[in-house]
């Protein structure tokens, strides 16, 4: 029996609904307001930045570690650099040496990891590690694949001093290459800044603590006072775990994009950000199947009634009802795309996105349900760890 047009409107109208729901919201997450990049006047790489320690986890990083020390020695003076090779055996260590070697002025102290102990995630591990040998006031903690443009740190303590946030985070300009990268990568972004509003976590909401891992600026005493990593040492979204613990401590926090932090991962296949996603995609929905269904249900009305309305509802009302929608879709995907210099026509391909990263939540939740808790870097965490 077909639908009538009431029906239809109604259908149409529930897609219409969480849109507007997403632009109305006082803190606007589908705004680009929280930016920070690199300082042109600060890229002249004169900075004393001997107050500062980088600290790198690495496993099995030959392909890029390389890259991020080269973009390191540009930033400045006196930057020491510790990089934990954790259990690589792709030769990364070596790789790091090199790299420091061709680096003026950087003083890089490259740390054999020790085994993974239980119940601690492999990058909290290496961090706590290289935290131990760190004796700056300020810390720098960066992930192996990210490249900083010159003059960023400098610019990030200018930020430090002038906001008094002691947990500075910036989200990564992910590398998008590849057509799949492309297509889903801008997208990765707004659905983070829908689940963790840049917004209310710089005022301090009680609710929102968001930060970035690839890139957070930090201090030592905060670090000590929060009781090093071993906090949060099974996290597997570490960085607002950390944000989350940081704001326990007190501390003002602040996250934003950037085109100055930038990975230099190749993801390439739909495979690869597959297992990115699928890796913390169902922790972030707290392992809860109800949850789980909520989320299925509210994309799958926000992404493809207003298509279906369109195309297949006989009358014009809940035809024009879906366009709305899918205008407002449009509307809040655009500014993203926009930071990303994506042409505004691929946010028609949100019904699309969405449904991809659907799939890729509840395959986070069917590894979570047959044992394993998340996989990365070869190792894989069980639901007991």
């Amino acid at each position: 029996m077909p639908l009538n047009d009431p029906i239809w409107a109604a259908l149409a109208a529930a897609g219409a609904v969480v849109w507007l729901a997403i632009l109305l919201q006082p803190w606007q997450p589908w705004r680009v307001r929280e930016v920070l990049d690199a300082d042109e006047a600060l890229a002249h790489g004169t900075a004393d930045l001997s107050d500062i320690t980088v600290l790198i986890p690495a496993r099995n990083e030959a392909d890029v570690i390389g890259g991020t020390i080269a973009a390191l020695a540009n930033q400045g003076n006196g930057l020491k650099v510790i990089v934990v090779d954790d259990q690589s055996d792709d030769g990364t260590a070596d790789v790091a040496h090199r790299a420091s070697g061709a680096a003026d002025g950087l003083k890089l102290h490259v740390i054999t990891g020790a085994p993974l102990p239980d119940g601690w995630a492999g990058k909290m591990w290496a961090l706590e590690q290289a935290r131990n040998h760190a004796t700056t006031p300020l810390v720098l903690l960066l992930d192996a694949d990210i490249e900083l443009a010159p003059g960023l740190l400098a610019t990030l303590k200018m930020r430090r001093l002038k906001t008094g946030a002691r947990f500075i985070s910036l989200m990564a300009n992910l590398r998008m290459v590849g057509i799949w990268e492309k297509f889903l990568m801008p997208a990765f972004v707004f659905f983070f800044k829908l689940l963790y509003p840049f917004h209310l976590s710089n005022n301090q909401n009680k609710w929102v603590a968001a930060g970035a891992g690839g890139c957070v600026l930090t201090d030592s005493a905060l670090l000590a006072e929060m009781g090093g990593f071993g906090t949060i040492r099974n996290a597997i979204i570490d960085d607002c775990a950390l944000a989350g613990e940081a704001r326990r401590a007190n501390a003002q926090t602040w996250i934003g994009l950037t085109h100055s932090v930038c990975s230099t991962r190749p993801y390439g296949g739909l495979a690869s950000i597959w297992n990115m996603v699928a890796r913390s995609a169902f922790t972030q929905l707290r392992y809860s199947l109800p949850l789980l269904l909520l989320c299925t249900l509210v994309l799958a009305v926000a992404c493809w009634l207003p298509v279906i309305t369109i195309f297949a509802s006989p009358a014009l009302v809940p035809k024009m009802i879906g366009a709305g929608a899918f205008v407002a879709m449009m509307a809040a995907y655009g500014p993203t795309l926009g930071y990303y210099r994506r042409g505004p026509l691929w946010a028609a391909t949100m019904p699309m996105i969405g449904t991809l990263y659907l799939a890729m939540t509840w395959g986070s939740a069917w590894r979570y349900w047959r044992g394993a808790r998340s996989q990365w870097k070869g190792r894989t965490y069980s639901r007991g760890q």
